[in-house]
């Protein structure tokens, strides 16, 4: 009985753990190929000093934690610079929204119960959560996740807020340009059956590059079509309709491995099907 990926190009589009995600490709009759569209990740203490010190100094109305990551990353500077127990302290202050299971967990470690909290995991989510409730005239922090959560701003704008801190406390490196451009072309060309990304900052990578050569209309197309993206979980499946894409694979336990063992599935579904009809 031939394998699910028997012959398969499935591209990882992540940095970390690729040895393992193209062994488990490989076990499943694959062709893993790795093109990282993530680069590494650092704390930007020094950039996000001066907005950690005017939240704690200014305080907030209103703060949105989106990664618990993002949590830990905070309350460690805090400490390093000698504000951690002002820093618990305005945030206890304020009314707290939360986005994802492992940010309330990290919030629940610290002592803080969200007001707020989205039911999927996702952006979408929180802003429906957020919803209903009165923002005019009250000020707004945002931790961000590694880039600028445009959508997320524009709900409080909406609301009337104008007063809103955005802190960024760490980022992503761009992955190598060449990478991003050997995907494309093989995307475009089907030199490849799937890509598979995990984390969503990946997906707008992969765009931000092709919208910059008028290559995202044809990069949809081909999602659409013929190539077919792969997402470990809800915030990246959200980061692939945010680009226009509706056709995806998405494992319900969101799981690099439980992603590749679901892909392998549906192409062995794919395969039972055509056997059917011949």
């Amino acid at each position: 009985m031939s394998k699910g990926l028997s012959g398969k190009r499935i591209v990882i589009g992540g940095s970390r753990k690729t040895e393992e995600m193209s062994t488990l490709i490989e076990k499943q009759g694959g062709i893993p190929i790795v093109r990282p569209l993530q680069g590494t990740v650092f704390k930007a203490e020094k950039e996000v000093e001066p907005d950690l010190r005017k939240f704690v100094d200014e305080g907030s109305d209103w703060t949105v934690f989106t990664t618990g990551a993002g949590v830990q990353t905070l309350l460690d500077l805090a400490e390093k610079i000698g504000i951690q127990e002002k820093f618990l302290h305005t945030i206890q202050t304020t009314n707290v929204a939360a986005r994802g299971y492992k940010t309330i967990a990290a919030l629940k470690k610290i002592g803080i119960q969200p007001v707020v909290v989205d039911e999927d995991g996702t952006t979408r989510g929180l802003i429906r959560a957020l919803k209903g409730t009165d923002f005019s005239g009250k000020k707004v922090t945002i931790q961000l996740h590694g880039e600028k959560a445009p959508r997320l701003k524009q709900f409080f704008q909406d609301q009337g807020v104008s007063n809103i801190l955005e802190i960024l406390p760490y980022q992503h490196i761009p992955p190598k340009r060449e990478t991003v451009d050997t995907l494309c072309r093989e995307i475009l060309q089907h030199d490849v059956d799937a890509v598979c990304f995990t984390t969503a900052i990946q997906v707008h990578s992969l765009f931000s590059f092709a919208k910059s050569q008028s290559l995202d209309e044809e990069l949809v197309m081909a999602f659409r079509n013929t190539v077919l993206p792969v997402a470990v979980g809800k915030v990246t499946a959200e980061a692939l309709q945010e680009e226009g894409i509706d056709r995806y694979l998405v494992p319900e336990n969101e799981r690099m491995g439980a992603m590749i063992i679901e892909l392998s599935r549906y192409y062995q579904q794919q395969s039972e099907k055509v056997d059917d009809n011949v």
